[in-house]
C-alpha cells in the first residue's frame, strides 16, 4: 500500500496534502510516513516468526529520534556505527540490550560508553579493534560481548560503493584469518565471545549470495563450536534492496527472504539478528521540493529544483535513481518533456538525473522524490551554505516537523574568528 499517493488531484502523505507541508514548512523538505514505517517493520519482523531472532533497525539508513522511537514501540532493536548513533538510540527508547555495535574505526570512548551502557554486542572488524576493545573492558572491570564481522568473500550490493562482503573491501576479518581470531579472542579476559556477524552489501536483489553466505557461515560455525567456541547468535545483517522504481529487478519480498532464512538456519541453534535500514525506511520517505526556473539549453531543458545534492547526495554519489513526479496530477491532456533534473549547487554533479521523461513543468510547481526516507537526509551537508533541510513526521491527518530548517546566522554562529583577524 502506497502512503504517498494522488488523491483528489494532488499527491497526499497518508492524510495531509503535501502543499500544506510545503506552505507551513517551505521547501525542500524531507516527509516520512509513520504507516510506512510502521508497516515495513513488521512485514520484514513477521517474516522470522516462529524463530528466535533480534530486528536491529540499521540506525545509519535515518537516524531522526523521531523514526527510532516510531520503531522502539514496536519492540524494534538498533545496529549502530557510532557513538553518537549509540545515543540516539537509547534516546529514543530502545533497550540497550537491543543494540549491537557496528563499524571500523569505534574509539575507546565510544567502546566505553557502550560497555556502560550494557549494550547486546560489539561486532569486531579487526584484531586490533579487538585488542583495544579488551584493555577497555579490563579498563572497566567487565567483559566485552563481541562477534567477529567476517568476511565472506561474496558479491553483492547494487553498486561498488555499498559491496561490503568482497575480500577487498575494509570490513570484517578475512575468511582465511576468522578461526585463528576467535582463538586469539578466547585468550583475553575482558572478552567473551558470543557470536558470528556478516554483511555482505546493501540493495541486494537477489537471494543468491545471502544463500551463499549463510552456508558458509554454517560452516563457519559448526567448526567454532568443535573448537570450543560458544556461539549463540548469527547475524546476517542487513542488505534487502527496495524498489526504486527504475523497472530494474525487483528485490525478493521479505516473507521469501524469511524463509530462506529459516530453511538454511534451522539446524544451527543460534539466535538470528537481522539489521535492516533501506528496506524499512527507503519507501518511507519522499523530498519534497519546488520548481526554480525551467531553462531551455542548448540541446536540452534543465528542470532547475530548490533541492540539491547537499540534500540527496544519491544520485551523484551512487548514480542513485528516483522516481520523480509532480505533487499536481497532470491532466489527461498534459504536456511531456524531456528533462535533466538538477539543482542549485555550483558543481556539475549537481544532478539527479538526466534525460528524464516527466510531465512539462513551470516555475512554483512542486515535485517529489521517492524513496529517499534512507540515506537521504542522514548524508545532508550545509554545502554551499545551505541550511540543512527539515524532516516532517506525518501519522494519519496530522504532521509535525522533527527536525528544524536551521537558519543562516545560526550555522555562521557556530564559527569563530580567531586573535589575529579581529
Amino acid at each position: 500500500m502506497r502512503h504517498f499517493d494522488y488523491k483528489d488531484g494532488e499527491i497526499y502523505a497518508e492524510n495531509v496534502p503535501l502543499r500544506t507541508i510545503a506552505k507551513a514548512v517551505g521547501t525542500p523538505v524531507y516527509v516520512y510516513s509513520t504507516a510506512t514505517f510502521e508497516r515495513h517493520y513488521s512485514v520484514f519482523a513477521e517474516s522470522f516468526k516462529g524463530i528466535e531472532a533480534l530486528v536491529a533497525y540499521s540506525v545509519k539508513a535515518n537516524s531522526n529520534i523521531a523514526v527510532l522511537a516510531t520503531l522502539a514501540k514496536l519492540g524494534a532493536g538498533a545496529d549502530v556505527v557510532s557513538g553518537g548513533e549509540l545515543a540516539r538510540a537509547l534516546m529514543a527508547g530502545i533497550p540497550a540490550h537491543k543494540i549491537v555495535f557496528s563499524g571500523v574505526g569505534k574509539t575507546r570512548a565510544e567502546m566505553r560508553d557502550a560497555l556502560r551502557a550494557g549494550i547486546r554486542v560489539f561486532n569486531v572488524e579487526s584484531e586490533p579493534e579487538l585488542n583495544v576493545l579488551n584493555d577497555v573492558a579490563l579498563e572497566m572491570g567487565t567483559k566485552a560481548p563481541i562477534a567477529f564481522r567476517v568476511n565472506p568473500d561474496v558479491t553483492a550490493g547494487g553498486h561498488d560503493k555499498i559491496s561490503t562482503g568482497k575480500k577487498e573491501n575494509k570490513f570484517g576479518i578475512a575468511w582465511s584469518s576468522a578461526e585463528a581470531a576467535y582463538a586469539h579472542a578466547a585468550t583475553l579476559p575482558g572478552i567473551e565471545i558470543v557470536g558470528v556477524d556478516v554483511h555482505i552489501g546493501s540493495q541486494i536483489d537477489d537471494l543468491a549470495p545471502f544463500e551463499a553466505a549463510i552456508a558458509k557461515v554454517g560452516g563457519l560455525i559448526s567448526r567454532l563450536r568443535q573448537a570450543g567456541h560458544t556461539i549463540k547468535s548469527f547475524d546476517i545483517g542487513g542488505g534487502l534492496g527496495i524498489p526504486y522504481g527504475d523497472n530494474n529487478k525487483t528485490p525478493p519480498p521479505p516473507s521469501e527472504y524469511g524463509q530462506m532464512v529459516k530453511n538454511l538456519t534451522r539446524d544451527m541453534d543460534v539466535e538470528m539478528i537481522f539489521e535492516p535500514g533501506r528496506m524499512i525506511a527507503g519507501n518511507s520517505g519522499v523530498l519534497l521540493s519546488e520548481v526554480l526556473y525551467v531553462k531551455k539549453g542548448e540541446d536540452r531543458d534543465f528542470l532547475i529544483l530548490d533541492a540539491a545534492m547537499n540534500d540527496l547526495i544519491r544520485p551523484a554519489l551512487y548514480d542513485a535513481y528516483h522516481d520523480i513526479e509532480p505533487v499536481l496530477a497532470p491532466g489527461s491532456d498534459a504536456a511531456e518533456a524531456t528533462y535533466d533534473v538538477v539543482g542549485p549547487i555550483c558543481e556539475s554533479g549537481d544532478t539527479f538525473t538526466k534525460g528524464r521523461d516527466m510531465p512539462a513543468l513551470k516555475s512554483g510547481e512542486l515535485v517529489i522524490m521517492h524513496s529517499a526516507g534512507a540515506y537521504g537526509a542522514v548524508q545532508a551537508s550545509q554545502y554551499n551554505t545551505r541550511p540543512l533541510i527539515p524532516e516532517v513526521l506525518v501519522k494519519g491527518d496530522k504532521f509535525e516537523i522533527i527536525r528544524e530548517r536551521p537558519t543562516v546566522a545560526e550555522i555562521l554562529k557556530s564559527e569563530r574568528l580567531p586573535d589575529w583577524l579581529k
